[in-house]
């Protein structure tokens, strides 16, 4: 077929994935698809240019993405990129349009069909191509290795001829994906660990993964997965048994997050106050704002004794593994559009109406639509 995909090499700081692998690009050469990859976007990832054996190395952007089909990325490009597509063409990757206004206008005067990762649908049909989920797994992982080297102390328990050293005792807040691989990391290096979600439905995956579920009484199961936003009358009644349970934490990893939205505040400064000198707080949801009132995207920082580390980017941070799934997530929704006839995108497929942003130079995503107009 004659069809031609580029891969940009990502612009955004510390961003060190590649959004297709050399096996993936064998997978499209395979299927007589041209794939063309920006010079040195692999080598972060452990890719470098001569391991894409099957594909055309650029380093003139700007004539590459002129004759692109589609175009992929990780992170939103910059919006010069996306001023140098071919008109009509194709991108797929993370948009995040709240955070990239500037980007979508450009996206739609060059009337990019954009299929935005972060908006595949959560349905069982589409569990391959989630983005959010196979990301949410590398952080989760990261974050946890992450709160064991600020911490102070060992995390399981040891007898020595010194003595014996308790493990240490971690809560992990919200049990999405993120939170369930931070549950699995934490156990297998030895932690106690205490789970809090305010979905009840998380409390079978949560002790199957060998932790104890803490039951505020509230319960915000929302739709498509998510959790929905607390009243605040229910903010205070998790708000005081969450307290309860951080005074006694060693460690704690929070990754409650609402796609589109600033994160919600959980932690309080007063929670904090609470904790014991020592205690680490790893805040996930740093990226859109922080799950405590203390945390500083991007920063470390000391209050009290007690340390908050609001790291951006974790999934960057093992970017092998995770461009390797991403990778994967982007292969499996192109299956979806090519055919043993050439690229045939249904824009009536739940799937891909589901994650459609722009089109024939419209914003064309009901719910992303609406919260751009909200704020």
């Amino acid at each position: 077929m004659s069809l031609t995909v580029t891969v940009l090499r990502e612009q955004a700081e510390g961003e060190k994935r590649v959004a297709l692998d050399p096996a993936s690009v064998d997978k499209l050469a395979g299927q007589s698809v041209r794939v063309q990859i920006e010079a040195g976007a692999g080598e972060s990832a452990g890719h470098p240019d001569s391991s894409y054996s099957n594909a055309e190395i650029f380093s003139d952007s700007a004539g590459a993405l002129a004759q692109s089909d589609i175009t992929i990325w990780v992170a939103a490009p910059a919006v010069e990129q996306a001023q140098q597509m071919k008109p009509g063409s194709m991108g797929i990757g993370q948009v995040m349009a709240h955070k990239h206004p500037e980007l979508l206008q450009a996206l739609n005067q060059r009337q990019i069909s954009t299929l935005a990762m972060e908006l595949v649908p959560r349905i069982t049909r589409a569990q391959s191509m989630d983005v959010l989920s196979s990301q949410a797994t590398v952080a989760g992982y990261e974050a946890t290795l992450r709160a064991a080297s600020l911490a102070p102390r060992l995390f399981p328990m040891l007898t020595t001829a010194a003595g014996t050293l308790k493990p240490v005792s971690a809560l992990i807040i919200g049990a999405g994906v993120a939170g369930l691989q931070a549950i699995a990391t934490a156990r297998r290096l030895g932690a106690r660990v205490e789970a809090y979600d305010i979905r009840p439905a998380a409390r079978e995956q949560v002790e199957s993964l060998g932790a104890r579920m803490i039951d505020t009484g509230v319960n915000a199961e929302g739709e498509g997965g998510y959790a929905r936003e607390l009243t605040e009358e229910e903010k205070q009644q998790q708000a005081e048994a969450l307290a309860r349970h951080m005074a006694k934490a060693d460690v704690v990893i929070s990754t409650a997050a609402i796609p589109g939205r600033p994160a919600p505040k959980i932690i309080t400064e007063a929670m904090v106050d609470d904790m014991s000198p020592g205690a680490v707080i790893v805040d996930l949801a740093a990226e859109s704002g922080g799950n405590c009132v203390l945390t500083q995207p991007g920063q470390t920082v000391t209050h009290g004794g007690v340390t908050v580390d609001g790291p951006l980017d974790l999934a960057s941070r093992a970017p092998l593994h995770a461009s390797e799934m991403y990778a994967r997530n982007v292969m499996n929704l192109l299956g979806l559009m090519l055919t043993d006839d050439g690229f045939e995108p249904d824009y009536e497929d739940e799937v891909i109406a589901g994650c459609l942003l722009t089109h024939g130079g419209e914003l064309v995503h009901a719910q992303v639509k609406q919260r751009l107009e909200q704020s």
